[in-house]
C-alpha cells in the first residue's frame, strides 16, 4: 500500500496526504482525520524515520517538561523514572523548548513511546493532535490550566493546603497577614489563594490580609514582600503564605534586608516541601505536595494503559500535607 493510494482513497493531493500523517502543517481537522481514518482502513504504515509511529510501542515513556535541572523537575523525574523501571519501561527526558521549530510531538511519535507525562507546560492543539493522531496517550501532571481538554490528569489537593497553611498562622499568632502569589496565575496558583482566603475568613473574619504577586521565583518575591515588611507596626506579627518554597525563599531574603525575625516578626509557609526547605534558616513550615508521588501516579496511568487498562477519565489527585519546621 503507498501514500499515493492513500491520498486518492481520501480524495487530497499525496502532499496533503503527508502532512495528515506526520503531524506537520495546518490543516483542517475534518481533512485529517479524513486522511487518518483511510490509512488505517488500508492498512497503510507510515515509516517511522518520516514520522509514523513504529509497529507495536517501544517499552520507552516520555516525560515532557517546561525546564530542567531545578529542584521541582528533579522530584518528577525522580518519581517518573522509579515507576517507568518497575514496569519495565525506559523513561526519555524532554525539553520544551517553546519556539516554533520544537517538533517535540514528532520525535516521540518516531520513536514510538507509550505515552506521554506533560509536566507543567501548556500543550497547544496541534502538538496534541500530532499525539492523538498516532494514538500516543498523554497524562497531564499537575496542568496550568484548570481544564484538562479531555485528558487524564494528576494533581494535588492545592485548595486544602491553601486553607491549611492559614489555619496554621492564625494558629501561631499572626496579627496581620500576606498572600504571595505566582504570576502567571496557574490554576494550582489560584486554588492555594483561594483555600487561604477561604479559610482565614472562616477563622479571621476581619483580618488584615494583603496580597503580592511575584514571577514564582525568590528574587521577584523578595521585592514585592520588602514594601509589606517595612509597613510593619511595633507589636504586628505578619504571617505570610507564599505559593511555591521559591518565593518563601525571597521573603526571607526581604525580611533579613529590613530586620525582620523570622518567626518572632514574621511567621512563613512555603507551599512544595523541595529539598531546600530544610536548610533555610529557619527551617520552612510548607505545605507538602507529593511530587515524586504525582510524577509516579502519571507514569503507572500509561504503563496500566499500554497493557490494556483504561486511562482515569477523571484527576486523580493526592492529598497535600503541612510540614510543621522553624518559620512557624
Amino acid at each position: 500500500m503507498s501514500l499515493a493510494a492513500v491520498a486518492a482513497a481520501a480524495g487530497v493531493s499525496v502532499a496533503t496526504a503527508s502532512r495528515a500523517l506526520s503531524g506537520r502543517g495546518d490543516l483542517a481537522a475534518a481533512t485529517r482525520r479524513r486522511v487518518l481514518t483511510t490509512a488505517r482502513t488500508l492498512g497503510y504504515t507510515r515509516d517511522p524515520a518520516v514520522g509514523g509511529r513504529p509497529p507495536g510501542s517501544a517499552r520507552l515513556v516520555d516525560l515532557v517538561l517546561g525546564w530542567f535541572h531545578n529542584a521541582y523537575s528533579d522530584e518528577v523525574t525522580a518519581g517518573a523514572r522509579s515507576a517507568a523501571a518497575a514496569a519495565g519501561y525506559d523513561l526519555v527526558l524532554t525539553e520544551e523548548r517553546d519556539t516554533p521549530d520544537d517538533d517535540w510531538p514528532m520525535r516521540i511519535r518516531r520513536r514510538g513511546s507509550a505515552g506521554v507525562v506533560l509536566g507543567l507546560i501548556s500543550p497547544t492543539a496541534s502538538q496534541l493532535a500530532a499525539l492523538n493522531d498516532a494514538e500516543i496517550p498523554v497524562v497531564l501532571m499537575d496542568p496550568q490550566a484548570e481544564t484538562s481538554r479531555g485528558l487524564t490528569s494528576v494533581r494535588t489537593t492545592d485548595r486544602e493546603g491553601g486553607a491549611a497553611a492559614a489555619m496554621h498562622l492564625a494558629e501561631r499568632g499572626a496579627t496581620r497577614f500576606a498572600v504571595v502569589l505566582g504570576s502567571p496565575p496557574y490554576r494550582y496558583g489560584r486554588a492555594r489563594n483561594t483555600g487561604f482566603r477561604e479559610a482565614l475568613r472562616l477563622v479571621r473574619p476581619d483580618a488584615d490580609l494583603v496580597a503580592v504577586q511575584a514571577d514564582w521565583g525568590g528574587a521577584a518575591a523578595r521585592e514585592a514582600a520588602l514594601p509589606v515588611l517595612r509597613g510593619l507596626r511595633p507589636g504586628d506579627r505578619l504571617g505570610v503564605f507564599a505559593c511555591s518554597d521559591e518565593m518563601a525563599a525571597g521573603v526571607y531574603s526581604a525580611a533579613a534586608a529590613t530586620g525582620r525575625r523570622i518567626p518572632d516578626d514574621v511567621l512563613v509557609v512555603g507551599f512544595d516541601d523541595l529539598r531546600g526547605a530544610r536548610w533555610l534558616t529557619p527551617p520552612l513550615t510548607t505545605v507538602r505536595q507529593p511530587i515524586r508521588e504525582m510524577a509516579a501516579a502519571a507514569v503507572t496511568a500509561l504503563t496500566e494503559a499500554a497493557s490494556g487498562a483504561p486511562l482515569p477519565p477523571s484527576p486523580l489527585v493526592l492529598a497535600t500535607q503541612l510540614i510543621e519546621r522553624g518559620s512557624t
